[in-house]
């Protein structure tokens, strides 16, 4: 996996922006007391279950697997000239 300079802050949006997600397909479960790596989870498979990314196999899917899904997700997402992307 290739690491970019801001994937932990690409990663922080990806997250924010899959919670609104969530929220808006109605589910309320991702409250403070949620710990990262849950979040990063029910995010990662909340998007696959709305086909918003494809999934990992089986034996990849793990926590550093997932958090690179959805910074691909996400850097897919902003337009080119984010600052988050150079």
């Amino acid at each position: 996996m290739k690491k970019n300079n801001n994937d932990a802050k690409l990663l922080k949006k990806a997250l924010e922006l899959g919670m609104s997600f969530a929220k808006q397909q109605g589910y309320d479960g991702l409250h403070a007391g949620v710990s990262p790596k849950d979040k990063v989870e029910c995010v990662y498979r909340l998007l696959v279950q709305y086909k918003q990314i494809t999934p990992l196999a089986l034996e990849k899917e793990d926590g550093p697997n997932m958090k690179h899904k959805l910074v691909l997700w996400i850097s897919r997402l902003l337009p080119e000239d984010h600052e988050l992307l150079n």
